[in-house]
């Protein structure tokens, strides 16, 4: 005996292919989708140490002479000098590059800009 021959309207409803075609799968967000008015605090690139060598002349000369200022004041001085110069090339470091070389901005600067432009959240 053959299997009977149902009219195409039938097979489609039975098989669910009438649902697909009439309306698209509902997708909804867990949230809205809106920008938040703060981000999360990420570490900057933490910077090389500077002036290692300066100071640990400087420690083995305080060591030597039990810790007495006026005889290490040369090596005191190259420290100072030299903390005085990663200072100032740190600072001009962080002025030439307001945006990181990838385009980034920190997260303390995306916070302060979402503080002045927050989301708006009520209509007048």
């Amino acid at each position: 005996m053959a299997a009977p021959v149902y009219p195409t309207w039938v097979v489609r409803w039975v098989s669910g292919q009438w649902r697909q075609r009439k309306r698209p799968p509902a997708v909804r967000p867990t949230r809205p989708l809106v920008l938040a008015n703060k981000v999360a605090n990420r570490r900057e690139q933490a910077g090389e140490a500077t002036c290692i060598t300066e100071m640990s002349v400087m420690m083995a000369c305080w060591k030597q002479n039990d810790f007495n200022d006026k005889s290490c004041a040369e090596e005191i001085r190259a420290f100072y000098d030299c903390v005085a110069k990663a200072e100032k090339e740190r600072k001009e470091k962080k002025d030439e590059y307001a945006l990181s070389l990838k385009g980034n901005i920190p997260s303390s600067k995306v916070n302060k800009l979402l503080r002045r432009f927050p989301n708006i959240t009520r209509y007048v």
